[in-house]
């Protein structure tokens, strides 16, 4: 048997019986500290007792069973903490993404679509043209040179829309603040605007999803946190408390 092994056996036969358990987790806990994140502490399937006794012998020299005990309380102890310092960096990354989102969002809804109204026109050729007119407003503190829309064309008695189609539009001079304007748009009547199977009492629903400045640069485009974001989210609130909140406005 080797050396190590009897050493440790002679200095686990030192202690009590019912310190015994707990020396032989604290051999585990040492033996393995150096790969701490990759390997299951409690789990001493993961090593054999000889293993176990070779990697934390000379971690152990000169250490009494209840110091073996005492190092290894410390180590789970530093562990802990590193753990939950690197949750709390990531309860507070991710409620401090969640708050930009939510603060684009609102920035986003001063910006409202007053009218939408879709329809047929037959153009000077006698053929039809599909038309939609919009009224919007913009009640942000900046000047929207372009608009991303999302229009949902559907009849009351037909659960999947004629239409759902993203669409973008550049308009002239822009729009400043607090101003308050209204287009006829002409989108291209061989797409799906122009199917002619639309019945005259569908109606237009426009959704705005992204603004351009001045400059054509995004406005308030933070992305939501996904599902698997807010499921950790979900789970670090209820760990820690939400105690990061504080740092978040």
């Amino acid at each position: 048997m080797p050396a190590s092994v009897v050493s440790v056996e002679k200095v686990r036969n030192s202690l009590p019986t019912y310190k015994r358990d707990d020396f032989d987790q604290g051999l585990i806990i040492i033996s393995t500290a150096s790969t701490f994140n990759s390997i299951d502490i409690l789990n001493p399937n993961r090593m054999n007792a000889a293993e176990i006794a070779e990697s934390a012998n000379m971690q152990m020299h000169g250490l009494t069973g209840d110091q073996v005990i005492e190092r290894a309380d410390q180590i789970l102890r530093e562990r802990r903490s590193r753990e939950r310092e690197q949750a709390m960096r990531t309860l507070t990354r991710l409620e401090e993404k969640q708050a930009k989102a939510n603060s684009d969002q609102q920035q986003l809804a001063r910006f409202s679509i007053d009218n939408a109204r879709y329809y047929m026109s037959e153009s000077p050729y006698g053929a039809p043209e599909p038309v939609i007119d919009l009224e919007v407003t913009n009640a942000t503190d900046k000047v929207i040179s372009a608009l991303s829309l999302r229009g949902r064309v559907i009849s009351p008695d037909r659960s999947q829309p004629w239409i759902d189609e993203q669409f973008y539009y550049v308009m002239p001079g822009g729009i400043e603040p607090g101003e308050t304007l209204a287009w006829s748009l002409a989108p291209n009547r061989f797409g799906p605007w122009g199917e002619p199977q639309i019945p005259s009492n569908a109606e237009l629903t426009v959704s705005l999803e992204g603004l351009r400045g001045a400059e054509k640069q995004p406005l308030w485009d933070s992305p939501a946190l996904s599902e698997s974001e807010v499921t950790k989210l979900e789970r670090l609130r209820e760990e820690y408390g939400g105690v990061a909140l504080s740092n978040v406005e």
